[in-house]
Formats: structure tokens, C-alpha cells, sequence
């Protein structure tokens, strides 16, 4: 059965169904927040959780196993080059990588074994180190990647993203250079957690909806910190009752870097060519003649969810997501983020790096400037570490205010969203992810000033 949209156009009821029906439980899963007790999550981060009790009691043997196996399988693959892996494309797909990345898996694959049996350098397995990595980040990593993976083709492949995108481009392209269809993604981010969001943003761009320049800005600026990390980032300083304007501050703070940053370098030398090299159509936003730009959406919407894949074919979409994510970034993450949260701890670099931000602070008129000096540039190891090192060395409500949103405003941070851009196939590197934070930084400290001499002094 079929009724008329458009002119020339006909809906088929089939389709109307194969579009509303998933992409409406894609949006409750991702994108509806819901109340747990006193905080806001969204359902897949409750499914998340859910996930990771059950498996808390073996969840650190099972990451041991799965970071050792895509060590051992990548280098015995990248060593002997089987015969059979042509005729094995996943297998070829999760471990057939580059000597930069096989390096990195086997760093990984080495830290954890140090981690779980507590053998070599201390540096390596502490409380602030490699423990932490994986008492506290890959669970919560792992059970996000499961559940996110199998359940993003809901989001992604049945045109929500299409119609969400064509309704919103002359907002989101002369605002930020990006498509609209980056929206999804940042309240996805905004609402559960800034991994589903670089999730979303690399399946995107590998799947040629996205420009390399588009994915660039889009995973480092769209992908934000959750309400729930918020609210756990401002307890950490005792700033509590100051949650609402710390909050507004962020947001505002956010949405200047989203403007600024994008038209600075690196970013703003990105190519806008898609992930095979191929360039941009210029015209594949426009509104045709004749159309309005609903009837449009609609029109492209429904045309994707005509194409979409049947139920086998999402299913077995979402494993080879959920696995892909799993053994392609767990493996960085621990790399990564053991060897990052070693140089805070037990070097004094990144307090010599917080240095030339004293006279930038005290421009600002920061209360403690020195100390906060050093807060800023430890962040790109961690995003907590800074409220923790503001919460026992920094007297001043204004300044722990100030270290708070700065932390949370950087965004680029290598035990998780830093490793995670970098284990994806988005196209940045570590240099650029350091001065992309590094100008998130300078941009959003002015606004969080202004905003904390006004709210909290």
C-alpha cells in the first residue's frame, strides 16, 4: 500500500515502517534521557552498567584475554601472512594492521599482563596508572562498545540521520562546517557518554558520510562529556550547589571552541575528501526544486530506509561494530592511557607545559594562578586528574570553579576520547590531538573566567 508524498513521489507503507519503527527505539536507546535517582543518563548507559555488573566479576580476565589475543593474532598475522586470512575478511579486518598500530597492540597486550599480575616497574601497574586503566575505564569501555555497537545501526541505518541531518544543515554548516546529521551525534554524546559519540562519528566517516575534514572536527569538538560526568567532575572540587551555572558555562564554553576552533589549523587544513580519497558532492545538500526542505528530509530519509538491511543483516551489522570496537580500541586505550597517566604521575612535564599559562591566568585575573597553572595541561592525560589536583591544592571557589569547566571543555583527554580517536580511522594524530586541546583551551579559559567572576566571585 502505498499514498502520495510529493509530486512524483509515493510512500510505501513498508518503508514508512522500516524507518519510524527502529529509528524511534534508536532515539529512546540513545537519545531520551531518563532519571536515575538524582542523576540523568540516557537507557543505553543504564544497559551499559546493567552489562558491566553482570560481567564484573570476570571482566578483568576477559579484557586480559581479548587486549593479549588481538596482540598475539595482529603479529602473528602481520609475521606469517596465512593463506586462509583472504577467505577470513573480518579476522583480516580486526587484526591485519599497521606496524604503528601493531606496536601499539603489543604495548597494550604487555601493560595489561603487567597490570592483572602486578609484575615490573610499579610505575606501570599502580593505582594511578595501569590500574586504573583497567579497574576503571576498559570495563566501562567494554560495556559501552558492546551494547553501542549492536545497537547503533538503529541510529545509523534507517534514515533518522538523513532526515535529522538534511533539517539541520543550514543550521550546523554556517554555524560549524559540519553536516547537520553531527547533531545526533553530539546529543548522543551529551546525554551518555563521549565514546558513543566518536563511535558514531568513525562507523560515519568510514562509511563515506562523513569528509576527513568533517570526522576531524566532528570527533574532537561534537563528541562532549556527559551530565552525568559533570555532575561527578563538580562534586570532585565541592562545588555542588553551583551545578546549574557550571553547567551553563560549559555549554556556553563548548559552543565557542565548536566555532573557533574548527577554522583554526589543524583542522582547517583537513581535506574535505571522503576515507577513499574520493571528493565531496557540493550539491548533495541542496533542496532540489520544487521541494520543500521536509519534503525533502523525508524523501531522502525514506530512500535510506528503503535500502536499509533486513534483520539478519543489522544483527550481523552491530556484532561486527560491537567487535571492532572491542579489539581495535581496547588495546590502544590501555597503551595509551597507562603510558599517559605515567608521565603525570611521576614526571614533572606536563606541570613544565602548564608554565607559560601562568601569566595567561593571572591576565584573566585567576585566583592561585600557579596552582592552576599546573591543572591545565595534566588533562590531556585524564580529564579527572585536574579536579582532583584542584580539590587538595587550590583554596579559591572561583579557580576550582574555573579548573572544573576547563577540564571538562578541553574534551581531549588520552585515557579514553585522545585513545579512542586514535584507535579509530579518523584521520589525527597524536600532534594534532595535543594542539587541538591546546587551543580548546586557550579559546573556552576566557569564557569560563568571565563566567566564574560573574557566578561564583
Amino acid at each position: 500500500m502505498t499514498t502520495q508524498l510529493s509530486g512524483d513521489k509515493s510512500i510505501d507503507f513498508r518503508t514508512l515502517f522500516a524507518f519510524i519503527v527502529p529509528s524511534l527505539i534508536g532515539v529512546f536507546l540513545f537519545m531520551t534521557p531518563v532519571a536515575i535517582g538524582e542523576a540523568m543518563t540516557i537507557p543505553i548507559a543504564v544497559m551499559a552498567k546493567s552489562l558491566q555488573a553482570f560481567v564484573a566479576p570476570f571482566i578483568s580476565e576477559l579484557i586480559l584475554g581479548i587486549i593479549c589475543l588481538t596482540g598475539l593474532m595482529s603479529a602473528v598475522i602481520k609475521v606469517v601472512k596465512p593463506n586462509w586470512l583472504q577467505r577470513a575478511p573480518l579476522v583480516q579486518h580486526l587484526f591485519d594492521v599497521s606496524w604503528i598500530w601493531l606496536i601499539t597492540r603489543l604495548f597494550g597486550a604487555a601493560f595489561i599482563i603487567m597490570t592483572f599480575f602486578k609484575v615490573g616497574p610499579e610505575v606501570i601497574y599502580s593505582e594511578h596508572t595501569g590500574a586504573l586503566v583497567l579497574n576503571d575505564l576498559l570495563p566501562v569501555l567494554f560495556s559501552v562498545f558492546i551494547l553501542a555497537g549492536l545497537l547503533l545501526p538503529l541510529l545509523l541505518n534507517f534514515g533518522l540521520l538523513e532526515l535529522v541531518g538534511t533539517l539541520l544543515t543550514r543550521v550546523m554548516r554556517p554555524l560549524f562546517g559540519v553536516p547537520g546529521r553531527s547533531a545526533v551525534n553530539c546529543v548522543a554524546s551529551w546525554l551518555g557518554d563521549g565514546s558513543v559519540g566518536i563511535l558514531m562519528t568513525a562507523r560515519q566517516y568510514e562509511d563515506k558520510y562523513y569528509t576527513q575534514r568533517e570526522a576531524a572536527v566532528i570527533g574532537t569538538t561534537f563528541s562532549a562529556v556527559s551530565i552525568t560526568f559533570c555532575l561527578v567532575v563538580i562534586g570532585q572540587v565541592k562545588l555542588e550547589h553551583l551545578f546549574a551555572p557550571f553547567y551553563l558555562t560549559v555549554c556556553l564554553a563548548g559552543f565557542v571552541a565548536a566555532i573557533i576552533v574548527p577554522r583554526l589549523p589543524p583542522l582547517r587544513f583537513k581535506k574535505d575528501i571522503y576515507i577513499d580519497g574520493t571528493p565531496v558532492d557540493i550539491g548533495a545538500e541542496s533542496v532540489p526544486e520544487g521541494k520543500t526542505l521536509f519534503t525533502h528530509a523525508l524523501d531522502v530519509a525514506l530512500t535510506k530506509a528503503r535500502k536499509a538491511p533486513g534483520v539478519k543483516g543489522t544483527l550481523q551489522e552491530g556484532i561486527t561494530n560491537a567487535l571492532d570496537m572491542v579489539f581495535a580500541v581496547l588495546p590502544v586505550v590501555m597503551a595509551v592511557g597507562t603510558f599517559a597517566l605515567i608521565v603525570a604521575e611521576h614526571t614533572s612535564i606536563f606541570q613544565i607545559l602548564g608554565t607559560p599559562f601562568v601569566p595567561y591566568l593571572e591576565l584573566l585575573q585567576v585566583p592561585e594562578a600557579a596552582q592552576a597553572a599546573q591543572t591545565i595541561v595534566v588533562g590531556f592525560a585524564d580529564m579527572f586528574i585536574p579536579s582532583i589536583l584542584a580539590a587538595s591544592s587550590i583554596d579559591s571557589d572561583v579557580t576550582r570553579f574555573i579548573v572544573a569547566a576547563m577540564s571538562v571543555t578541553q574534551l581531549i583527554y588520552m585515557s579514553e576520547v585522545g585513545a579512542l580517536l586514535l584507535g579509530s580511522k579518523i584521520p589525527v594524530n597524536l600532534f594534532e590531538l595535543f594542539a587541538i586541546f591546546v587551543l580548546r583551551t586557550l579559546v573556552t579559559l576566557p569564557v569560563i573566567a568571565l563566567m566564574a567572576h560573574w557566578l561564583v566571585g
